[in-house]
């Protein structure tokens, strides 16, 4: 049995970066559930599970523009120092305020300067090739039953 559209399929999976960093995984957790064809994951995860074999394993290396996109210039922006909260104040810290368009909007604190704090709109994995270690453990034929996000096991902190 190999996986096609239509199916719902059970995936294990790890996800690293090439500097072998672990992003998340399903390790001790349930597995991934998602339809295939339906476009409920990664186009390139998608595609390299596309034809894959019950119980069959590898790692699918997923290119930026096939996981999260590239990283947009225009995602960056600055905001004065004394706006943001002393404990917020760290790279990588994730905030939520308002887009001048009313949105609520989560950016990550990029950099520190001494009067701003360079605050990134873009995804924290924008830019980043990903790679996939997973293991086909079920093909369902049919319909949809159940759907999940791809980044729904445990997180790791890179």
């Amino acid at each position: 049995m190999k996986v096609s559209t239509g199916d719902v399929v059970s995936v294990e999976y790890t996800i690293r970066l090439e500097n072998e960093c672990v992003i998340e995984t399903t390790d001790g957790e349930s597995p991934l559930i998602y339809t295939h064809g339906q476009h409920e994951i990664l186009q390139g995860l998608e595609a390299g599970l596309d034809g894959m074999e019950l119980e069959a394993a590898k790692v699918i290396r997923v290119e930026p523009v096939n996981a999260y996109g590239e990283i947009h210039p225009e995602g960056f922006f600055e905001v004065q120092r004394d706006r943001v909260p002393a404990e917020a104040q760290q790279i990588g810290m994730k905030l939520e305020t308002t887009a001048p368009d009313g949105r609520v909007v989560f950016p990550y604190v990029a950099e520190i300067r001494s009067d701003v704090i360079v605050l990134d709109l873009n995804h924290p994995l924008a830019g980043k090739t990903l790679l996939f270690d997973v293991k086909v453990v079920r093909i369902q034929r049919g319909e949809r039953q159940v759907a999940a996000d791809v980044l729904s096991g445990k997180e790791g902190v890179c």
